[in-house]
C-alpha cells in the first residue's frame, strides 16, 4: 500500500513539483495551500510524512508544526520543512517545533527522495 505524503506550500508550482517527484516514486499525495488549509485536511487518515514551507499566509508552517504536534494522530508523524530560509533561528524554531529535517530551496528532486526515505518508516 502506498504511504501517503502531505504537502504544503503557497506555492502552487512548488507543490507540483514535489507532488511529481514524489508521485513518481510512488506516494499519494494531499496538497494543502497554507498552514489553515492543511490542518482543516488532516482529519484523522494516516499520513506517513509532511512536506512543510516556512513562509506562508495564514498559517505559517512553524505554527503548522506546533499544531500538526497537538493532534494525537499526527503526534508522531515526521515533518521536512522545504524553505528558502537557510538562518539557524529559524531552523531552531523548525526543530523546536517538531520537524525532523529542513530542505532549502531550491532542491533536487533526489534530495527530497533521500530526506524522505529516511523519514518514512517501511
Amino acid at each position: 500500500m502506498a504511504k501517503t505524503i502531505m504537502i504544503v506550500d503557497d506555492s502552487a508550482t512548488l507543490r507540483q513539483v514535489v507532488s511529481i517527484a514524489l508521485k513518481g516514486a510512488g506516494y499519494d499525495i494531499i496538497e494543502g495551500c497554507d498552514g489553515k488549509d492543511a490542518l482543516s485536511k488532516l482529519t484523522g487518515q494516516k499520513v506517513h510524512l509532511i512536506v512543510s514551507d516556512v513562509n506562508m499566509p495564514n498559517m505559517d508552517g512553524i505554527t503548522f508544526v506546533q499544531e500538526v504536534k497537538k493532534l494525537p494522530a499526527y503526534k508522531f508523524t515526521p515533518v521536512i520543512m522545504l524553505t528558502t530560509e537557510a538562518g539557524e533561528d529559524k531552523k531552531s524554531a523548525g526543530q523546536a517545533a517538531g520537524a525532523k529535517a529542513w530542505v532549502v530551496k531550491p532542491f533536487k528532486p533526489e534530495q527530497m527522495l533521500t530526506a524522505v526515505s529516511k523519514l518514512i518508516l517501511p
